[in-house]
């Protein structure tokens, strides 16, 4: 079978011949996409969507005049990268076709954008191989080589199931209150792709406050966020052994450690968030009864670490600083490897986590769950925490540089708490918003833009876009020895 050449549009068939002139639009053009690494077609390709998202969210069919071209900019970035930071209110700024719109974008940046453009790239990047298409394809969760096609398909099929059946449930029994039956089931369905692709955005201006004693709300909600989070390897693995699930030993030593670290950070952030607010008399907490607090605590803790949305108001006022630092380390270590979330990534904790006891027992070697990690993996951890959290730093550092409306505005009188929680919201995809989103200047907005798109791609994939595929030397270096 002969291959044929790849057309681009707008451009003449003796153009994108094999013989085209060389130093033509078409031959280089076509020369620069042959040389796109996976994690530089991945870039490309996430800048081009959200370009597009914007054009089309800020038209008038699909938003009021208060959205332009920037509201759109910053909305549609929020929505490629799941994140759920939004400066308009969705129900009232945006048309239906434009709620639609937006939650087509959440579905795309939510199902991977990563797996996406790698699965294009066999289509687009015609004259390389297999293998070298795929030569960054741990950084994009390591779909399988030669499998990327069916397990997206496969992914896509169990999200689609997922939402459904979470509409069905939240429209039947969950947002009862709507009296209008398509504006229930459109309210249903929003929710539903929105926490399984742990965006975080909702229809309402309080997101779902007024729902925080509903526990079908709740239950559905946090369901599908963890579900979404814990990412469809592990789905899968644990729906292909559903009738001996409590043979919890024959799991890979990936899904052990996601579903152990995901209960056991859900655990903490709602035993943490109980503890935290009883010193502070004058919040939100104080207010509710018991079963009420139970049930905020809970979500909360389910929803801070990946999607963002909120049961409580959320500023200095409501929660106490030590509830939010506490919310800021559950965002930083975010959702699973494969999930719809942001992060470290719970695997990412637990090697660490595995290295420090291995390291105060004086082992040669991590031991994680009766299992040993290779020390490749344990310096993967350590490079993607360190290099993460100085992004934040940075972020937090950059967002106070810009100039403020009128010298004195409230943005100036932003803490440092506040600061590095919507950094840390952004990078990590959170997108819970302690208040000063909306009324950050450009230079604000944009620093969490950026944040937003870098936390989503991953900061390793976004470096090896930077600097390409890089050869190791063959010599060897002595060993030295270091104190610590």
């Amino acid at each position: 079978m002969v291959r044929q050449p790849l057309k681009l549009p707008g451009t003449s068939a003796a153009a994108q011949a094999p013989g085209a002139a060389p130093g033509s639009l078409a031959a280089l053009l076509r020369q620069w996409r042959n040389r796109l690494t996976v994690p530089q077609f991945t870039v490309v390709t996430g800048l081009l969507v959200i370009a597009t998202g914007t054009l089309l969210l800020a038209s008038p069919l699909c938003s009021t005049a208060s959205v332009g071209l920037w509201e759109a900019l910053f909305t549609v970035t929020s929505a490629i990268t799941v994140t759920g930071l939004s400066i308009i209110d969705v129900g009232k700024e945006l048309t239906p076709l434009g709620q639609g719109v937006l939650a087509l974008l959440i579905l795309t940046g939510g199902l991977g954008l990563m797996a996406i453009t790698t699965f294009l790239q066999g289509f687009v990047q015609g004259g390389s191989g297999l293998r070298h298409r795929l030569d960054k394809g741990r950084a994009l969760d390591e779909f399988g080589v030669g499998g990327i096609g069916p397990t997206f398909h496969r992914i896509l099929l169990t999200a689609v199931l997922t939402i459904i059946a979470g509409t069905a449930i939240l429209c039947g029994f969950g947002f009862t209150d709507i009296a209008d039956p398509g504006e229930r089931l459109w309210a249903a369905l929003f929710h539903c792709i929105s926490a399984y692709n742990n965006a975080g955005f909702g229809l309402w201006s309080d997101n779902l406050v007024a729902y925080r004693g509903q526990p079908v709300v709740n239950g559905v909600i946090g369901a599908l966020i963890v579900i979404g989070g814990i990412g469809w390897r592990v789905t899968n693995e644990v729906w292909s052994n559903r009738r001996t699930w409590w043979r919890f030993r024959r799991f890979s030593l990936h899904t052990r450690l996601v579903l152990r670290t995901t209960a056991l950070l859900i655990v903490i952030g709602a035993v943490g968030l109980l503890f935290t607010e009883q010193f502070a008399p004058d919040g939100v907490f104080q207010k509710l009864s018991l079963w009420d607090r139970l049930q905020v605590t809970l979500f909360q803790s389910i929803t801070t670490r990946t999607a963002g949305f909120n049961t409580v108001p959320l500023s200095l006022e409501t929660l106490s600083d030590a509830g939010l630092l506490l919310m800021i380390g559950l965002m930083f270590i975010g959702a699973s490897p494969g999930g719809t979330g942001g992060g470290i990534k719970t695997t990412t904790f637990a090697i660490l986590m595995g290295a420090t006891r291995s390291t105060l027992e004086d082992r040669d070697e991590a031991i994680v769950h009766r299992s040993t990690v290779s020390g490749e993996l344990v310096l993967r951890a350590v490079g993607v925490t360190l290099a993460s959290g100085l992004f934040v730093l940075a972020m937090t550092l950059v967002l106070g540089l810009g100039p403020t409306p009128g010298g004195e505005g409230e943005v100036a009188a932003a803490t440092f708490l506040e600061k590095l929680f919507t950094c840390m919201s952004a990078f990590c995809t959170v997108g819970l918003d302690v208040g000063i989103t909306a009324k950050l200047n450009p230079w604000g907005q944009l620093v969490l833009m950026v944040g937003m798109f870098v936390g989503r791609l991953g900061i390793l994939l976004l470096l090896s876009a930077i600097y390409g595929r890089r050869r190791h030397p063959r010599v060897g270096y002595p060993r030295e020895e270091v104190y610590l």
